[in-house]
């Protein structure tokens, strides 16, 4: 009896996984902070980064650019894998919220993830309280998952974002068709967006959102893939619903694969691009 008591206890204990080495790539212009708050969307507690310019004059507000990471990542994967922290110097705050594996979205099945509430509500009104930031200059970024997210939730509350920007996004998972070779994806997907076909897919799903929304109201989107990517055609056929809806953006397809090698890459481009549709921006003269 004992045996089996052990046994029993033993295979219900998960095998946490360590955590990742933190080696975010800062510069002598720029300091870092990770903020620890209580989400009342979440009913918990959870971390965002910061990285901001380190000398900030009196009463000076600057735009603020949110980094969501992509599947598999964390909080601190845009500080770790990219070279975004130069960016900052210019006069932005940069803000990298922990999402989780949830694809920014209210997930069907686990009513305490309520991570688009978490990110559109309780995460812009902590920084706004913490930082200098000047909320006419919202920025919303994101890589794959998190790329998906950024455009989900800019089609979704516009109002809230002033650029939004896009490296091989997720575009299809919401309409993403049953598949016997992925039935584990499968279902993860169906625990966050519910069953093929219901509603609640529907009101998360790019395609139906970009169909619905005056595209007048919604910011300036860019977007980019990689011509070695799976995502490809999706993101095509998203950049040509965009195209005859007559919404304003840009898409680059281009050599690479779904990898911050490729994303890289894209950062100055993006970049120059929300620089230029933030108006108002002050950028310094480096």
């Amino acid at each position: 009896m004992l045996l089996w008591l052990l046994l029993f206890s033993g295979a219900g204990c998960k095998h946490q996984p360590p955590p990742r080495p933190d080696h975010p790539r800062l510069t002598s212009d720029v300091r870092m902070q990770d903020v620890t708050f209580y989400s009342a969307s979440l009913e918990r507690e959870i971390t965002y980064r910061v990285i901001l310019p380190k000398i900030v004059q009196n009463a000076q507000k600057l735009s603020v650019v949110y980094l969501l990471h992509g599947g598999g990542g964390d909080f601190r994967e845009w500080s770790n894998d990219s070279d975004v922290v130069r960016f900052a110097e210019n006069g932005l705050i940069l803000v990298m919220p922990e999402g989780e594996p949830s694809y920014y979205t209210n997930s069907v099945d686990r009513p305490k993830d309520r991570f688009e509430d978490y990110i559109v509500k309780d995460l812009i009104a902590d920084v706004e309280s913490r930082f200098p930031v000047d909320a006419s200059r919202r920025a919303i970024v994101g890589v794959s998952m998190g790329g998906f997210g950024a455009i989900k939730l800019a089609l979704k509350y516009p109002e809230l974002y002033s650029f939004v920007g896009a490296l091989s996004p997720a575009i299809d998972v919401p309409s993403r068709p049953f598949s016997i070779k992925r039935i584990s994806q499968y279902r993860y997907h169906a625990s966050i967006f519910g069953p093929w076909g219901s509603q609640t897919r529907k009101e998360n799903d790019p395609f139906v959102l970009a169909r619905q929304v005056d595209p007048g109201k919604v910011p300036f989107m860019f977007i980019s893939c990689g011509e070695q990517e799976g995502l490809l055609p999706s993101n095509r056929q998203f950049a040509a619903l965009l195209g005859e809806r007559k919404f304003r953006f840009e898409f680059h397809p281009g050599p690479g694969g779904h990898n911050w090698d490729q994303w890289n890459r894209r950062l100055p481009d993006l970049f120059a691009s929300l620089f230029g549709h933030m108006q108002g921006l002050q950028v310094s003269s480096k």
